[in-house]
């Protein structure tokens, strides 16, 4: 690569992209510690993307009609943190440059969406970002086609390289995105052929455009150094009614020693590599010396979008006021006043008429109720479709030919589901759930664990949550999920017993502003056990007393879910002893530990024997056995200890162990 030769071919381009290079060099070196050559190879793509392209405004990077920049390779924070700087951030300042991946910091390791504004998402588990990115240009689509092009017309930009590539979500995400012809997501390649263990044909030889080509995009290919060749790709892709990939042939760590190779890869932290690159760079100013005219340049770029931002802002004025009560509401995330009363609504006719019920169905029942009320809630499954229940009432199915539509189809792709709901949240204004069966939780895991750790509250609706689906086996059927997913930080695991508590669930995770909330619901019917109407949400407490002792109380039975009623069934068969029984409900373990401890000794005193009901594995439950007044002595968990098996549910229920009878002789074994 000859540096003299693109420095001369467009001397002023280079100067304003050189400062990205140098930035990044002087962050890298100054924390010891980062990922130099992705952003020293894609700062020409970024220049003339954010310059000539992009639409934003420095001033207000909260501005709903924004562009949205994913950085999908988040392992070259430093461009996005650069370009953040160089334009004008009020967050991201030089200082904060400075403290790169120090304690404290904005500018973290991998791009973290709750630091700062215009960080549009969390990145750095390679190929997630270019996931999230489908849910960003869905959440467009919906919203354009309910406010119109006037007030929703933004482009969804990424910079991916070969690891986002290579990771198996990517599949799934792009596969998606080219069925919906979502034209307004842009994928850069960084095209470079190299990965931390060497270059990128010692593991594989995908040809990447013929792939994306293969599923439905527009493809391009171009020099990723020649900013005219990019700016004429950029206007092509816009242009084109396809979701467009621009693969960027570029060079590792551009300039450096390590340019080409897998070191530059990583950290360039050598003072001689460093110095040598910026000579190289033609650059001669010292470390995290922006010159005044480069610096003025980017911030005018910065400052651009102001007037096209306040145009905007006017044509919004001219919204009827429902519809723009409705926007702001949506954007603002607060969820509808109706939403309560329908809830409750449902709640005392469910306690009218009760019945039993499978909880998926109660979640169906609930989605009837609150979806017309919850214009912003846009739901899907993972092709089961009719065995989640997601889909109630007439949302209409969004498609390439229909954006009107609040369900998708996700087709086999429980990553890319999970994912691209998290990019949706994030793009704001709609209220994404989605379904799949529990046990295949494993598959968006990782997008899962990136919900909490966004402070998304993504609402995913898990079925089959036990034993309870039967026949179909030990494959499907979840044991340690539940405690997976309870062991995740800042995650709300619901496992409602009954409609109610469904209903009351559903409530809960639709209120969220920065949990996501896993609704795990049974296949099988389930009786109905709360008997009494409540305007109150119980659930909301995590766990509450649904059955007192009738006499001296000298057992606590905890159940969650579909084992609700069989400690309830316990109860009975241990009071016709005079054994009384407390029955506590604990649909949401997480909610229960929030709460004060005079009401969690409300439910759980000390005294009584203590004894665990779940169609799942122990852990995570010895906090409410052997603590919280518990003893280890006088508390028995009824679960799973192994996988399941394949046989009808009311046949695995009896010999796993976990019925009534099996809870009563655990007690009296206590006792």
């Amino acid at each position: 690569m000859d540096i003299a030769a693109l420095r001369s071919a467009h001397p002023d381009h280079w100067r304003r992209a050189a400062a990205i290079r140098a930035l990044t060099l002087d962050a890298v070196a100054a924390a010891n510690s980062g990922h130099s050559g992705m952003p020293m190879g894609m700062a020409d793509v970024a220049t003339v993307l954010v310059s000539r392209h992009m639409k934003f405004d420095a001033t207000a990077p909260d501005w709903p009609d924004r562009d949205r920049f994913i950085l999908s390779a988040g392992h070259g924070s430093m461009l996005l943190y650069a370009l953040l700087y160089l334009t004008g951030s009020p967050e991201i300042t030089l200082d904060e440059i400075r403290n790169f991946r120090q304690w404290g910091a904005k500018t973290a390791g991998h791009p973290e969406n709750f630091l700062a504004q215009g960080i549009e998402t969390t990145t750095g588990p390679l190929g997630q970002g270019l996931a999230n990115s489908v849910g960003f240009a869905i959440a467009e689509e919906a919203l354009r086609a309910r406010f119109g092009r006037k007030i929703v017309d933004h482009h969804t930009w990424v910079m991916a390289g070969d690891g986002c590539l290579m990771e198996g979500v990517s599949q799934e995400a792009l596969t998606l995105a080219g069925h919906l012809k979502l034209s307004k997501l842009v994928v850069f390649f960084d095209d470079n052929g190299i990965t931390i263990d060497g270059p990128v044909s010692m593991a594989d030889r995908t040809d990447q455009v013929a792939r994306f080509a293969a599923s439905g995009w527009h493809v391009q290919a171009v020099d990723g150094h020649d900013p005219e060749a990019i700016d004429a790709a950029i206007r092509a892709a816009k242009d084109s009614p396809l979701p467009s990939l621009i693969a960027c042939k570029t060079h590792i760590a551009l300039g450096s020693a390590a340019q080409d190779t897998a070191k530059g890869h990583g950290a360039l932290t050598d003072p001689q590599v460093v110095a040598d690159a910026k000579a190289a760079y033609g650059w001669e100013h010292g470390p995290f010396e922006i010159p005044a005219d480069v610096k003025t340049w980017w911030e005018e770029v910065g400052r651009r979008g102001a007037a096209e931002r306040e145009a905007w802002a006017a044509r919004l004025e001219t919204l009827g006021k429902g519809k723009r009560a409705e926007f702001d509401r949506r954007i603002a995330g607060a969820a509808p006043r109706q939403l309560t009363s329908a809830i409750r609504k449902l709640k005392k006719a469910a306690v009218e008429d009760p019945a039993k019920m499978a909880t998926r169905k109660a979640s169906e029942a609930v989605l009837a109720a609150v979806n017309p009320v919850t214009p912003e809630t846009f739901g899907g499954s993972a092709d089961l479709t009719g065995s989640n229940n997601t889909r109630a009432g007439d949302l209409g199915v969004f498609t390439a030919e229909d954006r009107a539509g609040r369900y998708l189809h996700y087709g086999i792709r429980e990553h890319a589901m999970a994912a691209a709901m998290n990019g949706m949240a994030l793009h704001g204004g709609v209220r994404p759930y989605g379904g799949t069966f529990m046990v295949f939780t494993d598959y968006a895991r990782p997008a899962i664990r990136l919900s909490a750790l966004m402070k998304q509250p993504v609402v995913y609706v898990m079925t089959h949550d036990s034993i309870g689906l039967g026949e179909d086996g030990p494959t499907h059927q979840p044991v340690e999920h539940l405690a997976i997913h309870r062991a995740t930080p800042n995650t709300l695991l619901f496992r409602p017993a009954d409609l109610v508590e469904t209903a009351e669930a559903w409530e809960i995770a639709l209120t969220q502003e920065a949990t996501p909330s896993v609704l795990a619901l049974t296949r099988q019917g389930v009786p109905a056990v709360r008997a009494k109407h409540s305007a109150q949400n119980l659930v909301r407490r995590g766990a509450y007393v649904l059955a007192e002792a009738e006499g001296k109380r000298q057992a606590i039975l905890i159940a969650t879910g579909s084992e609700v009623h069989v400690a309830m069934a316990a109860k009975a068969e241990l009071e016709a002893e005079g054994i009384g029984t407390r029955v506590v409900s604990m649909p949401c373990m997480e909610l229960f530990a929030d709460q004060d401890a005079a009401y969690r000794r409300r439910v759980l005193p000390g005294g009584a024997v203590r004894v665990g009901v779940e169609a799942g594995v122990r852990a995570g439950w010895d906090r409410w056995l052997l603590g919280e007044r518990g003893r280890e002595a006088k508390a028995d968990f009824v679960g799973m200890e192994s996988f399941g098996a394949s046989a009808p549910a009311e046949v695995l229920f009896d010999k796993f162990g976990i019925t009534a009878a099996t809870v009563a002789a655990r007690v009296r074994a206590l006792l």
